[in-house]
């Protein structure tokens, strides 16, 4: 079962997420929280396996939590659904350690696909989101800086590990990235937990931003 805390302001919207999920056999609604601030004690009292996470909220809002969530040790996934999709939104939650961002007009079965795709470790962004992700790390101003502190940090990996690490910037999954580079599974699960360490990131889309950061203006 994939344990979900629902992070909810509007009453209706939880209500009818927990309508859709409740017909999947392999979901369980754990808890509902309406604001951020309520999400560490639940986290700590039930355990889910995934936060599915708004951003607007009146007191923390989803950003923050999410921040301050993916900081603690085994803290659980995020899968942010919300309605707001602006690029600063997409690469805060992204970058705070959220696995995934879809937007609310979602059909619900692409839903329910999202959270068993996050909770398996996989990042899932919907299209529109993908599209303004694209042409915001490929753009915009602190380009330049961003890409020089992005190739600094990727020089603290070893060269396998940098070669895994633009794989995962590709959107390669282990598997691809074994078959790729030749390795064995387990070694590129390894080689991705050793890449999370050293640059103290908590999840693949992380990996992958650094990396288009990276390389962001030599592909200009």
């Amino acid at each position: 079962m994939i344990r979900v805390l629902l992070v909810d302001d509007d009453a209706i919207v939880r209500a009818g997420l927990r309508l859709m999920l409740g017909g999947a056999p392999d979901i369980e609604i754990v808890a509902e929280a309406a604001d951020g601030a309520e999400v560490p004690a639940l986290v700590a009292a039930y355990g889910p396996d995934l936060v599915l996470m708004d951003i607007r909220m009146p007191g923390v809002d989803g950003l923050a939590a999410t921040k301050a969530l993916r900081a603690q040790p085994g803290a659980p996934e995020v899968l942010v659904l919300t309605t707001f999709h602006t690029d600063a939104h997409v690469l805060r939650a992204l970058r705070a350690g959220a696995a995934g961002f879809l937007l609310k007009d979602t059909p619900p079965q692409d839903i329910v696909a999202a959270i068993r795709t996050v909770a398996a470790g996989d990042p899932v962004l919907s299209p529109a989101v993908t599209r303004r992700l694209i042409v915001q790390v490929a753009g915009g101003s602190g380009q330049d800086d961003r890409a020089a502190a992005a190739r600094t940090r990727l020089d603290l990996l070893a060269e396998r590990e940098r070669e895994v690490a633009r794989a995962v910037g590709r959107g390669r999954s282990n598997a691809e990235i074994a078959r790729e580079l030749h390795l064995a599974l387990p070694t590129v699960k390894a080689h991705v937990s050793r890449i999370l360490t050293r640059l103290d990131l908590n999840n693949r889309v992380q990996i992958a931003l650094l990396v288009h950061d990276a390389s962001a203006s030599e592909d200009a």
